[in-house]
């Protein structure tokens, strides 16, 4: 496998598995363990209380245990990759890989376990001792025929999901990926040829699966390496390769493979020829799926048959047929409904879930995971790239669903969509805290304006708005360039279908526009002839005029320049008495809960009214969230002990906040740890107001606000929702150029939501 890999990914390979640490795997706590107290609850005497409730229910170890959601993936090294019979110990970076895929994609916890024992009896044996500690077994690299008869002991022997990746998982994404060819070609299953290479463990799982979605059975053609699987052929025959002897007196591939509508190999390099090829059906679906180096390369299919349908297991061609679509999402719909086992409508519903997703709009993650790359539904787009975020929600919650229809599930879910609902949160950080945002927005029908209408991430959300909302998007572009973008992302929206479009190069209402901001801005210096200019060449100018003459209800801009000059523009346009830009609030959701900082953006150094309108802002917002706003007032200083700098505008802050009621709690001045810290802010203050742990950071310079936000970014994977503008009325809001088009979506979420539901 190595004689023809490029030296420099050699290197970067072994260095990704020995640094910073060995391996690809570490166990941690999810329970602290700090003190005395939590020593006896974790272990003795407190885990006793545990085991007895284990003992008198088993089904308990899922509740009081990670029993429910830990797989186990063993090997014992006999069929690894292309590598072939390298042994336990050789096997296990792939089997620490695998659970490190678990883990990314579908949450799953995950042990590796490397079993040097070659008899498959013993082998399942051991599987099925281990029992106890799994709630699923991943069988991983295990020779044919022998994975056949491990597997079949242990779905037999224990009550829990027992799946041969190699087998089931390869089978259930070549079913996904066929059912999509056939509809790009026009053909069905039950009417179609397949000629296959490859009597193994995936080959004959395959063949099985496509059997299930209608081939039949008498249209398959087997091949192995001594020519064609035969009735009366005795030569390396076994029961699966018997089931599909076919009575005939042709001898090879070459003999079988005249009018093939399918090749499916997963057999070695070089097995399909140009000749071969030719002599398929028009139109013809060739999956050479063996790795690194397929049957067949794919320019060489195209040679003779440049309208083929081609799927590989590289991942740089198109159509990477890649286990990682099925697995984890098999085994986290089959843990969460309890099941006993993964059977065959569970896989179906795998199958149809993969293959639905391919063809629905790509997502903005999986684009921006494979820049480039053309991700529209085709004959080089047959199946989701495994970095599509949707493939947990879609998929797993069609597999819990088939688990419960089809009697094996043993905790049932009553309610699949709030399930689904679930499952989106744990791949989206912002999920969970923007859901009742996006309930108030969707209670209203705003009309929201993009600036930057031509970009990408702005399209992928116009798509997302008019999917997810009741939000209309209105795009500020040239039509023809938004078309041909739409078109190039594989977006199904289209402008002046869809979308309203604003063009700045032709537009009905140009007169009108200018016309209103000369009138807004023409005792400050600008000329008809200066109005006309900028609106043709200002999107976010354009944008604030159509809010200011009430053709939008929000504008959204800032992907890309600077903060400052778009709220030049803002103000100027849309600012008044009334309305005036208080402050920017991002929120930042991190591994332990949502933190907001501000102000980020507007005051350098603000003034003692400017925080506490600051202060009074963000509490607003706070509660657009469903939170309850702690705000802590952020300081070098700490109560006191600095009597000049930012201590001083924050105290007169504070009295400014203190001269009437306010409905939220609030302190200060005082260090970030102290208003993160609640038991140091009680040991140095123990009067202060604030009680629990801050959730709004308000600093007295925007360079502090600035950097924090920026560290959280960086350095603990904070997600940033906003910036929020606050004092503008939800009339206007700039992005930083870094957002994606999640965050857009999110930001169209709160411009949506009518400023009579915040104050």
């Amino acid at each position: 496998m190595t004689d023809n890999q490029n030296p420099s990914l050699r290197q970067s390979a072994l260095a990704y598995h020995e640094f910073p640490k060995p391996g690809k795997l570490e166990v941690r706590a999810t329970k602290p363990l700090a003190n005395g107290r939590d020593l006896s609850l974790a272990y003795s005497p407190g885990v006793a209380e545990a085991c007895l409730e284990i003992k008198a229910d088993p089904t308990n170890a899922s509740r009081y245990t990670a029993r429910g959601n830990l797989v186990a993936v063993v090997s014992n090294g006999t069929a690894v990759l292309g590598l072939g019979n390298i042994g336990a110990l050789a096997s296990k970076p792939v089997m620490e890989g695998k659970a490190v895929l678990f883990k990314k994609f579908a949450n799953i916890d995950c042990f590796d376990i490397e079993v040097d024992e070659p008899d498959p009896e013993k082998l399942a044996d051991i599987v099925c001792a281990l029992g106890p500690t799994f709630g699923a077994i991943n069988l991983e690299d295990i020779k044919a025929p022998d994975c056949f008869i491990v597997e079949k002991l242990c779905r037999e022997r224990m009550n829990i999901p027992v799946f041969h990746d190699d087998q089931h998982g390869t089978a259930i994404v070549v079913g996904a990926a066929a059912t999509n060819a056939l509809r790009v070609a026009g053909k069905r299953f039950e009417d179609i040829k397949i000629v296959s290479t490859g009597g193994g463990a995936a080959g004959i799982a395959c063949l099985n699966m496509l059997l299930k979605l209608g081939v039949k059975r008498e249209n398959v053609w087997l091949c192995d390496i001594h020519g064609l699987v035969y009735q009366s052929r005795t030569e390396d025959m076994t029961p699966q390769k018997a089931n599909f002897a076919q009575s005939s007196d042709k001898r090879t591939l070459d003999d079988v493979i005249e009018a093939a509508d399918m090749f499916l190999g997963l057999s070695g390099p070089g097995v399909l020829t140009p000749e071969m090829v030719a002599k398929m059906t028009k139109r013809p679906i060739v999956f050479a799926l063996a790795n690194p180096t397929p049957e067949i390369m794919p320019d060489d299919v195209r040679a003779v048959a440049p309208d083929a349908i081609i799927a590989t297991g590289r991942s740089d061609f198109p159509n990477q047929v890649n286990n990682v679509l099925c697995f984890p999402f098999i085994f986290r719909g089959a843990l969460d409904v309890g099941a006993t086992e993964i059977n065959d409508d569970m896989s179906l519903a795998c199958v149809a879930g993969i293959a639905e997703l391919a063809r629905a709009t790509t997502s903005a993650e999986a684009a921006e995971a494979y820049k480039g790359e053309q991700l529209t539904f085709g004959a080089d787009y047959l199946i989701p790239k495994p970095f599509d975020p949707r493939l947990v929600g879609v998929v797993s919650a069609s597999v819990a669903k088939a688990a419960m229809d089809s009697g094996v599930a043993t905790k049932p879910i009553y309610d699949l969509d709030a399930y689904k609902h679930r499952l989106h949160q744990s791949v989206f950080k912002s999920a969970l805290l923007m859901r009742p945002v996006f309930e108030a927005a969707r209670a209203a029908s705003r009309r929201i304006v993009f600036a930057e209408g031509e970009d990408e991430r702005v399209l992928r959300t116009a798509q997302a708005v008019l999917e997810e909302t009741t939000e209309t998007p209105i795009l500020i572009g040239r039509p023809e360039v938004i078309e041909s973008r739409c078109e190039r992302a594989g977006l199904t929206i289209r402008p002046d279908r869809d979308f309203e479009v604003v063009n700045p190069e032709s537009d009905s209402r140009y007169r009108e526009y200018w016309q209103s901001y000369h009138e807004l801005m023409q005792r400050r210096g600008v000329t008809p002839d200066l109005a006309k200019a900028i609106m043709r060449t200002n999107t976010t100018a354009i944008g604030a005029v159509a809010v200011h003459r009430g053709d939008a209800d929000s504008l959204i801009c800032g992907t890309f320049g600077e903060y400052r000059w778009h709220l030049n523009y803002i103000t100027q346009i849309l600012g008044s008495d009334a309305l005036s830009p208080h402050g920017a609030l991002s929120l930042m959701i991190l591994e332990d809960g949502p933190l907001f900082i501000a102000d980020t953006q507007v005051h350098e150094l603000p003034s003692p009214d400017n925080i506490a309108r600051i202060a009074e802002g963000a509490a607003r917002h706070v509660r657009r969230f469903g939170l309850d706003p702690k705000v802590a007032l952020c300081s070098q200083s700490q109560f006191g002990n600095h009597s000049e700098g930012s201590g001083k505008r924050l105290r007169e802050a504070l009295s400014i906040l203190d001269s009437r009621p306010r409905d939220f709690t609030y302190e200060g001045e005082m260090n970030v740890e102290s208003a993160l810290d609640p038991d140091l802010c009680h040991r140095i203050f123990p009067n202060s107001r604030l009680q629990g742990a801050a959730n709004v950071l308000v600093f007295a310079h925007a360079d502090a606000a600035s950097g924090v936000r920026n560290i959280l970014k960086m350095r603990a994977n904070g997600l940033e929702v906003g910036p929020i503008l606050m004092g503008m009325g939800n009339r206007a809001h700039i992005v930083a150029p870094s957002i994606t088009a999640r965050g857009l979506l999110n930001m169209a979420a709160i411009a949506g939501t009518p400023v009579a539901h915040y104050g």
